[in-house]
């Protein structure tokens, strides 16, 4: 990608980064946002026109209660991952995309545990939640896999496939952070 800047690496992992994410990928931010596997794994319906996430770009960048960090293998970024953080309790959000060209690769479960590292090591939040759709197998292993453990559930309050289904509710506290941290 001799077109764009060197990434600002942020933390490193076994096989891969979290870093900053840099305005000229988000053309290719854009494209995976816009895949139909994320959209279905999302529970969307429809995609997002370039306009609008261009014009949500500098907004989501000055919030500093919306930390995004863009997922690296070597400099090739793979990924996003997101804290959509509550300041007043302490705990945030998690959502992911990978590249549909990097799915099934196994970067969710490393992504998702560097995002961890993260948000209770540096971040230091009490807690991390996501809501997954309960028909995306891989997503729930990736999550648990990475530390995440099943709360709860919103009965048929997603979308899969054009049909009403429970999204699960999970969290992760900094106990369940299990293994050594990447914070040096």
């Amino acid at each position: 990608m001799s077109d764009t800047t060197e990434p600002l690496i942020l933390l490193r992992g076994q096989r891969l980064a979290l870093g900053q994410p840099r305005r000229e990928m988000l053309p290719h931010y854009h494209r995976w946002e816009n895949d139909p596997g994320t959209i279905l794994g999302y529970g969307n319906q429809f995609p997002q026109a370039w306009e609008v996430r261009e014009k949500g770009w500098d907004g989501q960048r000055g919030n500093r209660n919306y930390q995004q960090f863009e997922i690296l293998d070597g400099s090739e970024p793979v990924g996003m991952t997101v804290l959509i953080v509550n300041t007043f309790v302490h705990n945030a959000e998690f959502v992911i995309v990978i590249a549909p060209e990097h799915r099934g690769k196994g970067y969710a479960t490393e992504a998702t545990r560097l995002t961890l590292d993260w948000a209770f090591h540096l971040g230091a939040l009490r807690t991390v939640w996501l809501k997954v759709l309960e028909p995306n197998a891989a997503g729930v292993t990736a999550y648990e896999k990475a530390g995440f453990k099943q709360s709860g559930r919103l009965r048929q309050s997603g979308f899969w496939l054009g049909k009403p289904v429970d999204e699960l509710l999970m969290d992760a506290l900094p106990e369940d952070f299990e293994g050594p941290s990447a914070v040096k």
